[in-house]
């Protein structure tokens, strides 16, 4: 690779522009690919199962309330919710 192919790593302040970081990338990504290294990957699938639990309307109301503000959908944050106190007993 020559000098003027040659990839330079932007300052991390580009990142937290949105529009500087897409500027960026429209110029530079041909760059970055060909300097880049293939790897191979592999996806685990069926991580979990799913379940059902009833709950209360107001219950769910709540959960659906919260998640929204964390901007997630309902089923993820009660998991999160249930996965949190489950790690917090063994403390």
């Amino acid at each position: 690779m020559n000098r003027k192919d040659e990839f330079k790593e932007p300052d991390e302040s580009i990142f937290r522009d949105p529009e500087k970081e897409a500027e960026f990338w429209e110029t530079h990504f041909d760059e970055a690919w060909k300097q880049g290294t293939p790897v191979q990957v592999k996806f685990a699938k069926n991580l979990s199962e799913p379940r059902s639990i009833r709950l209360d309307i107001e219950t769910w109301a709540e959960i659906r309330k919260k998640a929204a503000k964390k901007g997630l959908k309902p089923g993820q944050y009660a998991r999160m919710l249930i996965l949190e106190h489950l790690h917090d007993d063994e403390k």
